[in-house]
């Protein structure tokens, strides 16, 4: 069925050159591609829309010349390709042929920047759920380079990939950041900024500004600003924390009480407790960064005000198992919940993978692929008859997966 085509059916029409009203794609066009082709580099007997993408080892030390043999561990992360879009018209071949035959790559390049704009959103996701370290508390703003200079530093601080960090803020943020700056007296950088009103390369980062960075929705601790106390705590097989039990939620029984990706820190300076902290990824020295995670699943409270919350990272203390904490988790401990807010990123080692491989040829369709320059997505575009029907379709898709390491990536929370 044809659908309520709109077009203009006069003798002659004058194109406007009104440009399309562009997103910023900065997770697509910065994105490690490597696995572009992503079938042909899958290994061989590796089929399917999943490959696995090697992290590097991890090692521990003991404080003595006699060997104490460690196990040794492959880590993996999986990359799939799962997500799939398409745009498509429909007209008769009259249509076709009086009103948009000469107008359909405007078709085309809306087609192109509407799945463009989804796939951006879905990328940047990664914000969101693939970090359980963040900077900034969802309730003050992140408006000065001394906080981004202090959100690399907890980055850092905790370890991180050698060479240029890459960072992802919200477009509406940037012009506060070179504001605070051109305060500051520093005459080459600031006339730079000034006149471009661009962030660029700050601190050994390159910052990116996004229209299309995601929104978490709390559960009802975060916007509560509920502060939870740890009752209990869950082992998995390695030793290591997997769940916590707190109590002190701002509603008993209640369904919405921690959603998942949840971000959690512990407090400091509660009495008769140590401030806990992580240890650094390689070396496992004490760090100055506060222990933060994320929640893995919804959680509902109980009648008696308590809720168990599934952790990432495992919270480990066992030295010999890949420990990332200074101390035990006990009951007494505090942490905090983050409310809904914006979440930007901070990366450095390019680990924020993006696949887009190419579809196969529609036959007996005309089939080709193509590369938008402005989204950095790679798009299939087939056309044809509807045998019999005196219509003609025309299609556009693609399908991608993305991958954030999580151990590489840090959230910047930015209030609604």
């Amino acid at each position: 069925m044809i659908p309520n085509n709109i077009l203009v059916n006069v003798p002659t029409y004058q194109l406007a050159e009104l440009e399309f009203l562009q997103n910023r794609y900065a997770f697509i066009k910065t994105a490690n591609k490597k696995f572009e082709n992503f079938h042909a580099q899958q290994p061989t007997g590796q089929l399917g829309q999943t490959v696995n993408i090697e992290l590097p080892p991890r090692a521990t030390t003991v404080a003595s010349l006699v060997a104490s043999f460690q196990g040794a561990q492959q880590r993996l992360n999986a990359l799939s390709v799962v997500g799939q879009i398409s745009s498509s018209y429909l007209f008769t071949s009259q249509q076709y042929v009086f009103n948009v035959e000469d107008y359909m790559d405007r078709f085309g390049k809306a087609a192109i920047d509407e799945m463009g704009a989804k796939i951006e959103a879905d990328v940047a996701n990664v914000c969101v759920t693939s970090t359980y370290r963040f900077y900034g508390n969802g309730v003050t703003p992140i408006n000065s380079s001394l906080q981004l200079a202090q959100a690399l530093a907890q980055y850092r601080d905790f370890g991180a990939a050698a060479g240029q960090a890459k960072g992802y803020l919200p477009v509406v943020s940037i012009p506060g950041i070179v504001n605070s700056n051109l305060g500051q007296f520093a005459m080459k950088r600031n006339d730079e900024q000034a006149n471009s009103w661009e962030l660029g390369n700050f601190s050994d980062c390159e910052w990116y500004s996004s229209n299309l960075l995601p929104v978490h929705v709390a559960g009802t601790e975060g916007q509560a600003d509920s502060t939870l106390t740890v009752v209990s705590t869950t082992l998995d097989s390695t030793g290591a924390v997997a769940t916590i039990t707190f109590s002190g939620t701002h509603t008993a029984s209640d369904a919405n009480s921690v959603k998942q990706y949840d971000k959690f820190q512990f407090v400091d300076g509660v009495s008769g407790y140590n401030n806990m902290r992580f240890l650094t990824y390689i070396g496992r020295e004490v760090s100055a960064s506060p222990v933060q995670f994320q929640a893995t699943a919804d959680a509902a409270s109980t009648g008696g005000s308590q809720v168990t919350v599934s952790v990432f990272p495992p919270l480990q203390v066992n030295q010999a198992n890949n420990q990332n904490i200074n101390n035990a988790i006990v009951a007494g401990m505090q942490v905090t919940v983050l409310p809904t807010h914006r979440a930007g990123l901070i990366t450095a080692g390019n680990p924020l993978f993006l696949a887009m491989p190419q579809l196969p040829s529609q036959t007996p369709f005309p089939t080709g692929n193509a590369f938008d320059p402005d989204s950095g997505a790679s798009f299939r575009h087939y056309y044809g008859a509807r045998f019999g029907t005196g219509e003609l379709g025309t299609v556009r898709d693609c399908i991608w997966g993305k991958l954030l390491a999580q151990d590489y990536g840090m959230a910047l929370i930015f209030p609604v």
